[in-house]
């Protein structure tokens, strides 16, 4: 049975249609005894790679392909990345369904067209992040207010080449979410210095990750 609903196949083609520019890749870790999400996970990069001439899958295997994904930085599964020219620093770990997929399309748009809708003033700012800055957003997929947070930190991702950010999907990895003491989402970890929950707006986002860097200015 599919995973994207039939009504919604020419609604999501139309939107990729008319929005992608470049070619997008969805790199899939999964494994052989494939995990609780896994299945579904793989199958809808699959289903979505249907809708768009422009969309690629690669399907790794995390125990088999170990070096790969070591070299994304892959330390659990089922985990997607969204390349681009490049890789970006996207990272969905766990299944992006819910208000996550909504997430999702628009982040393969964002890579396609290489380019976000953050501020000019954002931007310029984020020019400036000179150390690795790791964001990890924690969300569930019934959650209305997650996609706007993992949208800004894959934005910050895409507009810094120094920026990793997680969509980490809490139902799935109970263990970080008990680690981060996630009580509500989404929350936001980043480098593991500065944390907050909510959805913030873009200039308070910001501001964040910012104290984040002053945190530890010689590493």
């Amino acid at each position: 049975m599919p995973l994207i609903p039939e009504r919604e196949k020419a609604h999501i083609r139309a939107l990729l249609e008319k929005n992608m520019r470049y070619e997008v890749k969805l790199v899939n870790f999964t494994q052989e005894f494939e995990c609780e999400y896994c299945k579904q996970t793989r199958e809808l990069m699959e289903e979505l790679a249907q809708l768009s001439e422009k969309i690629k899958v690669e399907i790794y295997d995390f125990v088999k392909d170990s070096d790969k994904a070591k070299q994304f930085s892959i330390d659990k599964i089922p985990a997607t990345i969204i390349l681009g020219e490049k890789d970006y620093g996207i990272r969905f770990f766990g299944i992006p369904s819910g208000y996550e997929f909504g997430s999702f399309l628009e982040d393969i748009i964002d890579v396609s067209r290489r380019e976000t809708r953050l501020s000019k003033a954002t931007k310029d700012r984020l020019k400036t992040v000179n150390r690795p800055i790791h964001i990890q957003v924690f969300v569930t997929p019934t959650c209305p207010y997650c996609p706007r947070a993992v949208r800004l930190a894959h934005q910050f991702a895409i507009e810094s080449d120094n920026i990793r950010a997680d969509m980490v999907e809490i139902i799935e990895f109970p263990q970080l979410a008990t680690k981060y003491d996630v009580m509500a989402v989404p929350k936001v970890v980043i480098n593991d210095v500065i944390a907050f929950e909510g959805a913030l707006p873009e200039p308070h986002f910001l501001e964040h990750l910012m104290l984040a860097l002053e945190e530890h200015p010689h590493t």
